[in-house]
């Protein structure tokens, strides 16, 4: 059974307040989870806790790391010593909570986030996932109710308002970001279309872009490629999301492109919904290279995570193409 919507908690960047020191071997394997390299993730960490069995962050993340490669048994007993070592820590009891859910032993689940919002009352993850976890409980109750009743056309109206909430469509109150609703096929329309084609279809007598419009027109183009490279994330469109990416894309550690390509390939298509937005968009061109810089937004039914993001684009021909990522 997959990971419901519920989210877990990160805590690199939910608890801000906690001074443990992080060293290269914990970092090395963070960003290894972060790029979607989950086993090379999981032997960091492993080598870094044999050394430092105790340390909260290195655990933390290893939890985090068995849960997206489905070892939710493993995940369990990790969060559950976090809770034993560290019960002031909400967000261990959070993950309890939807590894529990995944489970669909909601009861344990509601008892872990109800720890949760007692070691930290207004931590608003664990106050929406009681509110899912409530939700779900009910879906049960009402589930029994039509079991003894078939007729009973209330309870099948409250089941089915349930069951639209719990749908990996986007609710009416919790809209997805979209970048630029112009672009279905994101990665035509971003890399073959240019503002000169498309100035030529709307005005044919107009004269051709001055000199200091081409000048911005990459900087437009290279903006474009990365709002597509994110609609197509977000649509879980493995093929079209990795065709952004160069075949001198600059894979983490000594992972070949083509076993690098099929990891993002399973981390693309396995949640049920995935979200992405982007803010603060930056775009330095130099020659034909781009540097870009922004915010990302990722949710998916399994994780929750915002993110400063860094990429460098090559022209390749009349494309741009992703050749690194941090």
């Amino acid at each position: 059974m997959t990971l419901s919507r519920f989210s877990l908690a990160f805590l690199f960047a939910l608890i801000p307040s906690l001074a443990f020191a992080v060293t290269p071997t914990v970092q090395d394997a963070n960003q290894a989870f972060r790029q979607g390299n989950n086993q090379a993730a999981l032997e960091k960490v492993n080598s870094f806790l044999n050394s430092n069995p105790k340390d909260a962050q290195g655990r933390f993340l290893k939890g985090l790391v068995l849960t997206e490669l489905n070892r939710y048994a493993d995940a369990i007993k990790v969060f559950t010593g976090l809770t034993e070592d560290y019960p002031e820590l909400p967000e261990p009891y959070n993950n309890l909570a939807v590894l529990y859910a995944a489970q669909a032993d909601y009861e344990r689940a509601k008892q872990s986030l109800e720890m949760a919002i007692r070691t930290h009352p207004s931590y608003a993850t664990a106050h929406e996932n009681l509110g899912d976890i409530y939700a779900k409980m009910a879906s049960q109750a009402y589930d029994k109710a039509l079991e003894l009743d078939k007729s009973n056309t209330s309870a099948q109206t409250k089941l089915a308002l349930i069951r639209d909430l719990f749908s990996p469509t986007p609710r009416p109150q919790e809209p997805i970001k979209v970048a630029d609703a112009a672009l279905s096929k994101p990665a035509k329309l971003a890399q073959d279309a240019t503002p000169q084609q498309d100035t030529k279809a709307k005005n044919p007598g107009k004269k051709p872009a001055t000199a200091k419009q081409d000048v911005v027109e990459p900087k437009a183009q290279v903006e474009r490629v990365v709002r597509a490279w994110a609609e197509a994330w977000g649509a879980r469109n493995a093929d079209a999301y990795l065709d952004f990416y160069s075949a001198q894309f600059k894979t983490p550690g000594d992972t070949d492109f083509t076993a690098w390509s099929e990891e993002r390939r399973m981390r693309i298509t396995r949640p049920e919904y995935i979200k992405i937005s982007i803010d603060q968009l930056k775009v330095t061109i130099k020659g034909n290279s781009a540097k870009i810089r922004f915010l990302q937004h990722y949710e998916s039914n399994t994780l929750k995570d915002s993110s400063n993001k860094n990429m460098t684009l090559k022209r390749e021909g009349s494309n741009w193409k992703i050749i690194e990522e941090r």
